[in-house]
């Protein structure tokens, strides 16, 4: 029988009730450590001997390491159910850019909570659940916020990242640059508790890392493979590993810089990753990587301490999720949560203390394109709807539902439910039926509840308290010969811009009436300057002319694997168009040529509209 999330919550409540009743007389700070695209076996304290990562390890020797946490196939939707401790498809997370990636508005995050309780909160690195305000994780609950929005970025040295809203150039190798400004914030906040979310953006790709770590792996023979040998790309292998030693070596200077400031004692500290590993590599003989929903997609390391408090050295075999990280968390903290929307993941705190003697059956889900796989204690369900039993068979070679069509139909009801809980009755009857393929309608296929089509929300723009509103080409609509430089849009910009018939459109709301000043982000040749362009939105409009010539090289230097499918960058500058009044109202941006002056008009990165 399935328990519902609200009894699995009552009943963890119950059990962890003794810690309860004696909330921490010095509430305790919260250190959170993300990886981007690290798979659950790339850490050594999970079997791999390819790699050292003595720091991270440290976390779960002196603490507690879950050994079977659920988070989901790719990055934004993890980050979702961290912050709301709910599934992302109900806050609108439906995908990992073009604005699918945006957290809604009206969820209340882990932040919100802690800050509310006299938390100092702070966020350094990719946050990738939306970059207008207020998406913005300034508007989230995050006081202090470094590092980037999108969903991956394509500078990792000395990059262009932002403080707060306001651009800015960052310092050496991104994850060293995004753990001093996480250092920097736990000194200036050692005199209160304070919340510190670290989410790193590698080991994702693209695959660059220092000489001193890659020097490490580059003739390495990588000795342990993963179970699709044929797949695996060794340099790509020997570029994660690398990056991950490079995130151990960070990991350490916080762990020590809290031993430094006499913290640790008093500090939550959690190590954990967002999806899959992004290559074929070792992953524990598990099936599927980042993207699938299957068991080596989308179970990922888990590992918490707290000195004193949490008995050191154990190993949690129940299920968990990134949905529980918010109940746990503030139930630790004794902070109240924010917002009324029920939860779906529940308190962990009674596995962690070690009073849970019996904890209830339950089923975790992962969603992706259309797609659910249900894992429960035992089994798996997965998305073509064939079961595993994931004791006897962790690699899912053996599809047991005809030996097995009891569980595998309890399985199937849990997934039909669950469809109907999160999508509703008339997204889930067009769904993909439990375990079988999106159904055809009309000749369309259909099932895809998250489908771009169906995402109809406008980018904001004009607010007093975060005046700038960037809009990246990756929010952006090309039209005519225009071009993405790659097909991952994320970190990308417009280019091909010939002639006066292109245009780039973004669909856009703005908030409050007013005077904006008008920035592209560009790059054009000398031979191409002098262009007249015009900005226009709804029966506003300006105009200017492309110059001067800014024409800055590719920045390839520094890449250890070729990149496939994302743009290499370079040096965009800002030019300045001057000033419009814009009305209040939703309407498509639209950048157009008056006249071509030369082969292309210029490459473009970003707009931004200040309001004044």
């Amino acid at each position: 029988m399935k328990i519902s999330a609200a009894a699995l919550l009552l009943f963890s409540l119950l059990l962890g009730a003794a810690h309860a009743a004696n909330p921490p007389t010095t509430p305790p700070n919260i250190v959170v450590i993300l990886a981007d695209d690290q798979g659950w076996g790339d850490l050594s304290i999970n079997g791999n001997k390819n790699v050292r990562t003595p720091n991270i390890d440290s976390i779960g020797r002196s603490g507690v390491v879950f050994d079977r946490f659920y988070v989901c196939s790719v990055c934004a939707p993890t980050r979702a159910e961290f912050l709301t401790g709910r599934y992302h498809s109900r806050g609108g997370v439906r995908g990992v850019s073009t604005g699918l990636e945006r957290l809604n508005t009206d969820e209340r995050t882990v932040a919100e909570a802690f800050k509310a309780a006299g938390y100092a909160t702070g966020a350094f690195g990719k946050w990738h659940n939306g970059s207008q305000w207020p998406y913005h994780p300034n508007a989230r609950g995050f006081q202090e916020y470094y590092g980037f929005t999108s969903g991956h970025w394509g500078e990792y040295f000395n990059p262009v990242l932002e403080h707060n809203g306001q651009p800015v150039r960052g310092k050496g190798f991104i994850t060293d640059d995004l753990t001093d400004h996480a250092i920097a914030f736990i000194e200036q906040n050692q005199a209160k508790p304070f919340l510190c979310y670290v989410p790193y953006n590698t080991p994702h790709s693209p695959f660059c890392v220092p000489d001193e770590y890659w020097r490490h792996f580059e003739k390495d023979p990588v000795a342990q493979r993963g179970l699709d040998g044929d797949k695996e790309d060794v340099q790509v292998t020997r570029s994660v590993l690398a990056m991950t030693e490079n995130i151990d070596k960070n990991v350490g200077r916080i762990l020590r810089r809290l031993d430094e400031l006499k913290l640790s004692d008093n500090t939550i500290v959690v190590y954990f990753s967002d999806n899959g590993p992004n290559s074929w590599r070792w992953n524990g003989g598990m099936k599927g990587r980042k993207g699938s929903t299957d068991e080596g997609g989308v179970r990922a390391p888990f590992l918490i301490r707290w000195p004193g408090h949490i008995k050191p050295g154990r190993t949690v075999p129940d299920i968990a999720g990134a949905i529980d990280l918010l109940p746990t968390l503030t139930k630790l903290a004794g902070v109240p949560r924010v917002g009324t929307k029920p939860l779906d993941g529940v308190d962990l705190s009674p596995l962690l203390f070690g009073t849970a003697s019996q904890w209830p059956d339950r089923v975790i889900f992962s969603h992706q394109n259309g797609g659910v796989s249900a894992r429960s204690p035992r089994y798996r369900l997965d998305s073509r709807g064939a079961l595993f039993d994931m004791s006897a068979d962790p690699g899912q070679q053996t599809d047991i539902s005809a030996q097995k069509p009891d569980e595998a139909a309890r399985m199937t009801r849990a997934v039909d439910a669950w469809r109907q809980d999160v999508f509703g009755a008339a997204a889930a009857a067009t769904a993909a039926p439990a375990g079988g393929k999106a159904v055809a309608k009309n000749g369309k296929k259909v099932g895809k509840a998250q489908a771009a089509s169906d995402d109809n929300r406008p980018y904001p723009v004009g607010y007093r308290e975060f005046p700038r509103a960037p809009l990246p080409a990756r929010d952006g609509v090309a039209h005519g010969g225009v071009k993405r430089s790659a097909g991952a849009p994320n970190s990308s910009y417009f280019t091909n811009w010939t002639s006066t018939e292109d245009t780039m459109t973004w669909d856009i709301e703005v908030h409050q009436t007013g005077t904006y000043a008008v920035a592209i982000n560009y790059t054009c040749a000398a031979q191409d300057v002098g262009s007249t362009i015009e900005l226009s939105f709804n029966s506003a409009s300006i105009t200017g002319k492309v110059a001067p010539a800014w024409d800055p090289p590719l920045n390839k230097g520094e890449d250890r694997v070729p990149r496939v499918g994302e743009s290499y960058m370079k040096d965009f500058r800002p030019l300045e168009l001057g000033t419009v009044r814009l009305e209040a109202g939703r309407g498509k941006l639209t950048l157009r040529a008056k006249q071509v002056a030369g082969k292309q008009v210029m490459d473009v990165r970003l707009i931004a509209l200040t309001l004044q």
